[in-house]
């Protein structure tokens, strides 16, 4: 047990890893308590601290109450199963700022772009928690956005020119770039420097399909929020190489006001780090791994 790495869950949050004697500092200091749940590579699911042999004496574990619920209201995992719970996402301001500002930048410069977006993606991908995934990372390559890059200019040069077919192609290209980019994202997951073989199984003509009804859905002023949410539910369902079904819990409504809220306040400029903080924090506990063929509750 010495040479273990431990993680545990406070106020829904996945904290670690910590090694065997810092977890122990951590119950002396009783940030780690008897009802805790705690976690370590070759387990089957998250348990509380008091049922880890070793851990806490029998004379100091005390009485067992339920496990820790995170902020939305789904349990992190089940003891001694597969279990699931909702994701969790956190950043610090000047952290999100500046990779922003470089990736805006560096996407108006064209050149920069593959670097700076696999920047990006490598950075917010780390600052995601997912249940029984510890040090969640994207592994994808700097080669595999050199497509993207070509595909870029192309839609650069397009949009200079006069000609409306090719206005369209590229259009129609823009869409499919978007879905090889899902693909190769969620391919390129990994947990604790492993990867989770995980696929994204939805048909272009899906992906294209739910795009254009958003741009459809845009005429009705707020229909688009819930084809939006529709979509988001549709590319969950086919993410698989997992035991656990992705599913996104929020409704129509509530992506509609957060959306506009945050739009708003994001028109005063400062706030908008602090606004999509806010937003993906939102997102993430909507975003839950249950069982397959159960329905999640959030």
């Amino acid at each position: 047990m010495a040479n273990r790495s431990w993680f545990y869950a406070s106020n829904g949050q996945q904290q670690g890893p910590y090694p065997d004697a810092q977890l122990r500092e951590l119950i002396a200091r009783g940030t780690v308590t008897a009802d805790t749940l705690v976690w370590s590579e070759g387990m089957a699911g998250w348990q509380r601290a008091a049922e880890i042999p070793g851990l806490f004496s029998s004379a100091s574990s005390g009485a067992l109450g339920p496990p820790a619920v995170p902020r939305s209201g789904v349990p992190l995992a089940s003891s001694g199963g597969d279990g699931g719970g909702a994701l969790s996402i956190d950043f610090g301001i000047w952290d999100f700022t500046w990779r922003v500002l470089v990736l805006v930048i560096g996407l108006m410069f064209v050149i920069p772009a593959p670097w700076v977006m696999l920047m990006f993606f490598q950075w917010i991908v780390s600052r995601v928690r997912v249940p029984q995934r510890p040090n969640l990372a994207f592994t994808g390559k700097l080669t595999d956005l050199m497509w993207f890059y070509a595909l870029v200019v192309l839609f650069i040069v397009a949009t200079w020119t006069q000609y409306r077919l090719l206005n369209l192609a590229v259009t129609v290209t823009e869409f499919v770039l978007y879905f090889l980019l899902i693909k190769w994202f969620v391919a390129n997951l990994s947990s604790n420097g492993q990867p989770l073989g995980l696929r994204f199984t939805g048909s272009p003509w899906g992906f294209i399909g739910y795009s254009l009804l958003v741009g459809i859905a845009f005429l009705t002023i707020v229909g688009w929020a819930w084809v939006y949410v529709a979509q988001i539910r549709w590319m969950c369902r086919h993410i698989e190489g997992t035991r656990r079904e992705v599913v996104f819990n929020a409704t129509g409504l509530e992506f509609l006001w957060r959306s506009l809220v945050m739009f708003v306040t994001c028109v005063f400029i400062i706030p908008i780090p602090w606004m999509y903080r806010w937003f993906a924090r939102w997102m993430a506990s909507q975003t839950v791994l249950v069982e397959r063929g159960t329905q999640a509750n959030a």
